[in-house]
Order: C-alpha cells, then structure tokens, then sequence
C-alpha cells in the first residue's frame, strides 16, 4: 500500500498539472480576447474615420463583411422622412449604389426582435423572421443583430450573417457588437448632421426647400433612374399669379410670408419620394418620378386648389387670396439618352412653356404642354 504522504504527493501533481493547464487556457483566453480588442478597435476606427455619410455606409455594410468573414451583412436605417436618402441623393449617391443598404419607413413588421432589440440579439437565423431584414440573403444559418439609435429610439440594425450555426448564438458574449453597435449609431448621426450641413448650400432660406442648385441634382438622378427603370419623369412649374401686386401693396415681408405658406400647402401635398425646390422668385418645381400625365395633373389640381381654398394671413394681419397657375411637362428618357442634363433642361422649358399657356388662358389653372 501507499503511504499518505505518497497520495498526497500524487493529488498535489494532478492539481498542479491541471493549475498549470487552466493558466495556459487563461493566457490564450486572454491572447484571444486581446485579439478581439484590437480587432474591435480597428473596425470602430474605421467607422469614427469615414469621411462622410457615404463612406460611413460602405464601411457599415462592406467593410464589416470582410472584417467579420461573414457571408452576408445588411444594414437597416428607418428613414420616414426620405431625409436621409435625399441626403444621399443630394450627393450623387442614391441609396440603390449601397449594396444590402435598406432604407425603410418603419420597422413595424420587418423582424419580431424590432420589438425590443434595446442590445445585439444573437441566434439562430429564421427566414420567416429575418428575410426582410436580409434580402440578399442565401445559406444562413445564424445571425447578430445590432441595434442602431438615436436618442434612445431605436432606428435600425446591423445584421451580420453567418452560414455557421455556431457563430452567432444566445450563449455567446455579445458585450464588443454592443460597443460596436453604440459607436455606430454616433456615427450615423454624427454623419447624417455633417451632410445635413453640406446640403445647406442646397436650401433656399426664406421657405426651406430645396434650392434650384439641388434642383440640377436631382433631376439628372431622376433621369437617370427614368432611363434605368423605363419609366416616365413629370414635372409640374408652378407660378403665383399677381404675385407683384402683393409685395406692391403690402411690401416684401408679407410677399415672402406668402411664399412660405404656399409652400407648407405645395407640400402638404406631394409624396414623399417627390422632389420639391424653389425654382426662383414666386416659382416651383415638383419633379414626379414614375408618374402619368393624367396622374400629374390630378396632383397639380389638388396643389391649386389647396393654394386658393383658404386665405393666407400677412404680417400685417390683413388677409389675402391666392391663386397659381401650373404647366406640365413628361419625358421618358431612353437608353441612348446620354446627355442628361440636356433632356432635364428640356423639360423644364417645357414645364415652363406651359406655364405661359396657363397665365395666357386667364392664370389660375392647370395646363399639359402641347395639349
């Protein structure tokens, strides 16, 4: 038989041994979660150095995909307002040139974890929950989500996808996509109030829409998406009529109290996918992606009759009743249409042509070129 002492040497190597085998898990548990540090910081350092909100989104989509090895990542930004894509728009960049970029008008309904995804959701992925969120989606079978916000309200998610069941479970950690998740939502902000400033120079100050600069923009954009899509491009040119009797009687501070209200009631009626901008003076434009003639002028009937229903008050207090008249114009730009910004200033002069009818016929009302 062995002696006690003998035993108790025996047990002291076995301890010892598994001592020395748990510091060496230790040391390359702590190797590997400095490895995630360092790994974590950069992608964070890439998010922080975007330039602007452009950038910012190739890094979130693109740049988290190759930096995670990941098969598949999306990025879902709730967006009511256009005023992001307009943002982008403003810039050349439409959100269609972001791959896996959604941007939507609310997140009801688009996955269940919307609900109450205050942290990263973790698990496995479900078609019927998640396919919304991951169109392009194939072959996945876990995924992270990583709620984005703004000012404690919830306004998307970074989805990353795995084809490995194993990647992305409720049994891992999720404390960096946290901390990622957090930096990229001041990103976005921060991005987003940046661009916001930039556009500024596409602002008319007295009504606060967009300005005949913007105008250029965008029409070239619209035409080209019309030409992608073989769709048609209306455009309504309004203009108030007497509008210099106005600012004649009452002067120029109730001339520009006029235009800001015409244009509230312009507004209160167009889409929000329409592009709206002060062309100049007491004239505007509404450039009407993807719309008929007939459509068009149904939207123009309402916009004139929403500037006329109702008196507008001055400064002064006094009251006065408007009136505008509308031309309309139409083109469907085709394939070999390559000088856009040609077609665009076709069809304003044309919008514009049509106008002059209008006024000619006795102002107040709406009128087609050519009809």
């Amino acid at each position: 038989m062995r002696s006690i002492d003998e035993l108790s040497k025996e047990e002291l190597r076995a301890e010892l041994a598994a001592a020395q085998q748990r510091l060496v898990e230790l040391t390359e548990q702590v190797a590997r979660n400095d490895d995630k540090l360092r790994r974590s910081q950069k992608r964070e350092l890439r998010l922080l150095q975007a330039e602007d909100l452009d950038a910012l989104l190739k890094v979130l989509v693109g740049g988290l995909r190759a930096s995670y090895q990941l098969e598949y990542v999306s990025v879902v930004i709730c967006d009511p307002d256009y005023d992001i894509r307009h943002l982008l728009m403003a810039n050349g960049t439409p959100v269609e040139g972001f791959p896996n970029l959604l941007m939507v008008e609310s997140l009801t309904g688009l996955a269940p974890q919307y609900i109450a995804l205050y942290k990263p959701w973790l698990g496995s992925f479900a078609a019927c929950d998640h396919s919304m969120i991951c169109p392009g989606a194939s072959g996945v079978k876990s995924i992270a989500m990583i709620p984005l916000t703004h000012r404690g309200k919830l306004i998307g998610s970074i989805n990353l996808c795995s084809n490995d069941p194993d990647r992305f479970t409720r049994q891992h950690a999720s404390d960096f996509l946290a901390h990622l998740g957090i930096i990229a939502s001041f990103c976005v902000e921060n991005s987003v109030n940046r661009a916001r400033l930039l556009r500024s120079g596409f602002t008319d100050v007295l009504t606060g829409w967009h300005n005949r600069r913007y105008l250029g923009v965008r029409l070239v954009e619209e035409l080209a998406r019309a030409r992608r899509d073989q769709s048609g491009l209306g455009c309504l040119m309004l203009d108030v009529d007497h509008f210099k009797r106005i600012n004649d009687t009452w002067g120029h501070a109730a001339g520009d109290a006029v235009l800001r209200e015409l244009a509230h009631r312009i507004e209160s009626q167009v889409r929000a996918s329409d592009v709206a901008a002060r062309f100049g003076g007491e004239e505007f434009i509404v450039l009407l992606p993807n719309t008929e003639v007939s459509s068009a002028k149904l939207l123009a009937e309402r916009i004139r009759k929403a500037i006329s229903e109702s008196p507008i008050t001055l400064p002064c207090k006094d009251t006065v009743t408007v009136t505008a008249s509308i031309g309309i114009s139409e083109v469907r730009p085709k394939s070999g249409d390559t000088d856009l910004k040609t077609v665009g200033d076709s069809l304003i002069a044309r919008a514009d042509v049509a106008l002059y009818a209008a006024k000619s016929a006795g102002r107040d009302r709406v009128v087609i070129e050519g009809a």
